[in-house]
């Protein structure tokens, strides 16, 4: 099996900006890989959970993003779709919907809400943590104590490496920390 990520893909950073009940991040731009794997199904849910792996990401899972608006205050997320496309909505009621497809990954910095909107029959996420991160929380967005959850986002630790490409990757440039 080839693990090894394209290292020619396009990626999208978006800045989201806070929405009510749902702080998102003002430090760390949400991001898109487009098309890191061309495997589909299982072959690549095997291939994203040995490469977070491989790059200190762990808590692995396989299922799908919760249809209710959510963030993780304690953790930054990589979610993989590793088969079918979804529409999610990110940032909140408000935030943009993007197509996700087959190949392509998502990098959440911690606080970034997300939702799925609608999914193909075929629809296959897996997701991981930064070390250390893999105990995270799920807020729905009853921000009993904003200035709380504001602190634990800004106190979550950066990642070491990009959960795709390892240290060099895209992820470093674009959340600056290496």
């Amino acid at each position: 099996m080839d693990v090894r990520p394209a290292r020619q893909i396009k990626v999208t950073a978006l800045r989201l900006k806070s929405e009510n009940g749902f702080p998102n991040n003002s430090q760390l731009p949400l991001l898109i890989y487009e098309q890191v794997f061309t495997d589909a199904g299982t072959k690549a849910a095997d291939a994203w959970e040995f490469r977070f792996k491989a790059n200190g990401w762990g808590g692995s899972w396989r299922n799908g993003v919760f249809a209710y608006h959510h963030f993780h205050s304690n953790a930054h997320e990589a979610l993989a779709i590793c088969d079918g496309n979804a529409r999610i909505q990110f940032g909140g009621p408000s935030g943009p919907v993007l197509s996700i497809n087959a190949g392509d990954l998502a990098i959440l910095p911690a606080g970034t809400a997300h939702k799925k909107i609608d999914a193909s029959a075929d629809y296959l996420v897996v997701g991981a943590y930064p070390a250390g991160q893999e105990d995270y929380d799920v807020i729905r967005g009853e921000m009993t104590d904003q200035l709380v959850i504001e602190a634990r986002i800004a106190a979550t630790s950066l990642p070491r490496n990009d959960p795709a490409y390892g240290e060099d990757g895209p992820l470093t440039k674009y959340w600056c920390f290496l």
